[in-house]
């Protein structure tokens, strides 16, 4: 009798093969699932539809916002003439700042009362007395600080968090996260926006989280003068040079190039970005 041909012998279970042919026969079915998982998503991902390519419809939570609007005043009033009380700067009124980068320059106390409102106290100044009646209402961040007093790095690192590395911006994570209630319109729009496209970019996210630049030359002023002259306030929005037929074959064409070139590189993000972004316009 040759002992070697049970050496590879294992005790049978009560399904009739042994742990050896059980623990393969798992592992294949393991393998399966995840392939099954990263068919599913390439699948969705690339569904003609485009249902898989918008943004997120929900979060694993109720959200409480609905939209946000974000003001980015830059150059807008100094803050301490308006939310930041600053009682030690009145107090030292006239002082001079010493022999440092500001030589013989003196501190300046805001020329606007400060007083509280509302039963949180918050200390409002005189410049907005009808908001301060909703004192109560407001919630005002006095914690904010940056590592560099330059504005450019200061004003990329309030929009991304960092001045130094690529990030997403607040408005892509928004969308990311709460998604847009309407597939045809934008969820996410910059106005004029400054401080270059990383101020509005979507870093390492999807591509259709990135913002819709909409830019007028002569910035908010010429907007707001367009508009109440009954004209477009918007007018990157049509193409003056071509009829709207025009336009819209060119858009079709277009379209149609970023489609052919999609599907010699399926997986580029950022070409999908560009289709959804046509499709809107």
């Amino acid at each position: 009798m040759d002992c070697n041909q049970y050496s590879d012998w294992t005790p049978p279970t009560s399904l009739g093969f042994s742990r050896r042919n059980m623990l393969g026969t798992l592992s294949c079915g393991f393998g399966l699932m995840a392939f099954a998982g990263l068919a599913g998503a390439t699948r969705l991902r690339h569904d003609d539809e485009g249902a898989a390519k918008r943004v997120s419809t929900g979060t694993h939570h109720t959200p409480r916002a609905k939209r946000v609007i974000f003001l980015s005043m830059a150059g807008g009033p100094s803050h301490v003439d308006t939310f930041d009380y600053k009682p030690e700067l009145a107090a030292s009124d006239g002082t001079s700042l010493g022999q440092g980068i500001r030589r013989g320059a003196k501190l300046l106390k805001s020329p606007w009362e400060f007083k509280a409102h509302g039963k949180s106290g918050l200390y409002i100044s005189s410049l907005f007395p009808a908001l301060a009646e909703h004192a109560d209402q407001l919630c005002l961040l006095r914690s904010m600080k940056t590592d560099v007093p330059a504005h450019p790095q200061a004003q990329l690192k309030m929009h991304t968090g960092s001045f130094q590395f690529v990030r997403p911006s607040v408005g892509s994570w928004l969308l990311y996260g709460l998604g847009s209630a309407n597939d045809n319109l934008p969820g996410f729009i910059t106005i004029n926006p400054q401080g270059g496209a990383q101020t509005y970019g979507c870093g390492f996210l999807p591509a259709p989280t990135q913002g819709t630049p909409i830019r007028m030359q002569g910035g908010g002023r010429a907007m707001v003068a367009g508009a109440a002259a009954g004209q477009g306030a918007l007018p990157n929005i049509t193409n003056p040079l071509l009829t709207r037929e025009a336009q819209r074959e060119q858009l079709d064409l277009v379209q149609k190039l970023n489609k052919e070139r999609l599907k010699r590189d399926p997986r580029s993000d950022q070409i999908e970005g560009v289709i959804e972004s046509y499709e809107l316009a």
